[in-house]
């Protein structure tokens, strides 16, 4: 497992340049005490490895901008990549201090080392503003959901030409509150302006966090994590509520999207979250942090277990 003494370890996402594994992790101090307090004391730290086990640890890479900006509050998860021109860009969660760090926008950072990084302009990509803005629940609906959600922004080349973004994000008129859960999209042809696009899925849950969208063998899946207390009452119905990262299964990265069936990797209490799924020195692997709950928060990164894919495409966790 990768570990700090001193320090709670969560959400996390990986990028491979040549035979080295680049991990960035949120991170918080425990002297906190308390986990949930880790949220709003977040920062980011930097870590490498060649094979998703053993870490080399670099400290902390990246935080909140000064006092005033659009991410003064904090700088949660997102996602790293490298253009044409061998420019590494970091897309982040941003939120600020004035509204409470309940409004969540898209922010975008670049590095030539992978550890120094430099806001591009004031660093804002993309908010839930113009067209196609009235397909996401846009402010902050008070008393029914807990915060404006546009966050985990996973970027990647879009097979066609172009960028594609994917982002935790709520579409507005749905009656129950955990059926309203989307998988939000952006594209961009320079990874610079970017054009809100809308949903590409949405219900089933209250909220999809942290998407990861990748291909295997011409199948597309999209990662991501819950919680039990988030499924809908008729996903409930279909399969026990978990908590935990499951996926969506499609045909393109545009869609149609589906929920998978049963559940990738959850239990209650939980037991890891935020995962991500790795091409690793022997396969496919899946990381994320342990958890547990707030009586007994793990805070660190587990290590790899084996991912499995059947001859139908569906997704399993093999044995250690």
């Amino acid at each position: 497992m990768f570990a700090i003494p001193d320090t709670w370890l969560w959400d996390s996402w990986y990028v491979k340049d040549g035979d080295t594994f680049h991990g960035y992790f949120l991170q918080a101090p425990k002297s906190l005490i308390d986990p949930d307090a880790r949220h709003l004391n977040a920062t980011q730290r930097h870590a490498v490895s060649k094979d998703l086990v053993n870490w080399t640890d670099l400290g902390t890479t990246f935080g909140p901008a000064a006092a005033g900006a659009w991410d003064d509050s904090t700088t949660w998860t997102g996602s790293v990549l490298k253009d044409d021109a061998g420019l590494w860009h970091l897309f982040y969660t941003g939120t600020n201090k004035a509204e409470g760090s309940l409004y969540q926008r898209i922010g975008h950072a670049t590095s030539t080392d992978l550890h120094n990084w430099t806001r591009v302009g004031d660093g804002l990509a993309l908010d839930l503003k113009g067209p196609n803005a009235e397909a996401y629940e846009a402010e902050h609906a008070l008393g029914f959901w807990h915060d404006r959600a546009m966050r985990d922004p996973w970027v990647m080349r879009d097979p066609k030409g172009g960028w594609l973004m994917y982002f935790t994000a709520r579409v507005p008129g749905v009656a129950e509150a955990n059926d309203g859960g989307a998988i939000g999209f952006a594209t961009s042809p320079d990874l610079v302006n970017w054009t809100l696009q809308p949903p590409v899925f949405h219900g089933g849950f209250g909220q999809l966090e942290v998407p990861q969208v990748f291909e295997i063998e011409g199948t597309w899946y999209c990662l991501f994590c819950t919680s039990s207390v988030h499924f809908s009452e008729h996903r409930a119905k279909q399969t026990t509520p978990v908590t935990g990262t499951h996926y969506l299964i499609g045909e393109t990265p545009r869609g149609p999207w589906k929920i998978a069936p049963g559940f990738l990797d959850g239990a209650e209490p939980c037991r890891r979250y935020a995962a991500r799924i790795e091409q690793g020195p022997e396969g496919l692997v899946i990381l994320g942090f342990a958890d547990s709950g707030k009586a007994t928060f793990g805070g660190y990164i587990m290590d790899p277990e084996p991912v499995l894919r059947d001859a139908q495409g569906l997704l399993s966790i093999g044995k250690r």
